[in-house]
């Protein structure tokens, strides 16, 4: 049995107590739809970020094999100086969009100039194919980045929002349920006692006539 409010039992806090119910169950039900609609974008996302993670470590792995096929075939000077001077610039600026009343970010990558800044005589083709697929990984672990950050922000909204459900549907609503019942209760036993001295008070007025 839920624990019951401390008011006092009377026909105005009746009426305040159902409205306030009335309340609570309308905001659970908007809760639990948002909960549910939450839930739904959060597995689709995680499906999207593990299913991006999985291509961008497997292409990750491939570009330091051909990074380190290439450093066994180079000079370690040669190696340093043509990473030493690079000839790109690259820019992530940041915003925040609304998603289902969650703050998330959004990721924009430019990038300027290009990788193949140092002397091609000097290095292997293979060191190259390593840079360009560095390069080319870029964009991605940036949308790699911003998805996870996106599932984090929605599983902290998720946890906060479950936690609203519990309380509407665990506490507040039984308590409310349970004051509503002894009040009606403390009522009806008020109603009764009226009632039976009415009809005392009758009986004694009919004996006196």
């Amino acid at each position: 049995m839920a624990d019951r409010l401390s008011v006092n039992p009377n026909r105005m806090e009746l009426l305040k107590l159902r409205r306030r119910m009335k309340i609570a169950r309308r905001g659970h039900k908007l809760l639990k739809d948002k909960f549910d609609e939450l839930m739904k974008r959060f597995m689709a996302l995680v499906k999207e970020v593990r299913d991006l993670r999985r291509e961008v470590e497997g292409d990750l792995g491939e570009a330091h094999k051909l990074f380190a096929l290439a450093r066994s075939q180079t000079a370690t000077f040669q190696l340093d100086e043509s990473l030493s001077f690079p000839g790109g610039t690259v820019d992530v600026s940041v915003k925040e969009i609304n998603l289902m009343s969650v703050i998330v970010p959004e990721f924009e990558l430019s990038a300027e100039g290009g990788y193949d800044c140092y002397g091609l005589g000097l290095t292997p083709s293979i060191y190259d194919d390593s840079l360009r697929k560095f390069r080319d990984l870029l964009p991605r672990l940036v949308e790699l980045a911003e998805k996870e950050e996106r599932v984090r922000n929605l599983a902290i909204e998720i946890e906060k929002t479950r936690r609203r459900v519990n309380a509407l549907e665990y506490v507040l609503i039984p308590q409310l349920e349970e004051t509503i019942r002894y009040i009606t209760m403390k009522l009806d036993e008020m109603e009764r006692s009226n009632l039976t001295q009415l009809m005392k008070i009758k009986e004694m007025v009919a004996e006196t006539n």
